[in-house]
């Protein structure tokens, strides 16, 4: 029989992670997909999708930087502000 968890707050901090990937993932593919559809609009084959990349990975990682520099459990006490 397996020991039950003696941390239950543990769970709940993976999945604030796990949200965290989703929306770096998701903003990745909505700016390549936009870079996709200019693209096809104005004809230019890989400019539109390469740089919705570029862009949407730049900003995906800003964004995961940004919550997970706001989070209070990552900060060391001489950080708080």
């Amino acid at each position: 029989m397996a020991a039950p968890n003696p941390d239950p707050e543990g769970l709940g901090e993976g999945t604030k992670y796990l949200a965290l990937g989703i929306r770096f993932a998701g903003g990745v593919v909505l700016f390549l997909l936009l870079g996709l559809g200019i693209d096809r609009w104005l004809h230019l084959t890989p400019i539109g999708t390469v740089t919705g990349a570029i862009l949407g990975a730049t900003l995906s990682t800003y964004s995961a930087y940004r919550a997970i520099a706001a989070d209070p459990k990552n900060q060391s006490p001489g950080d708080r502000r």
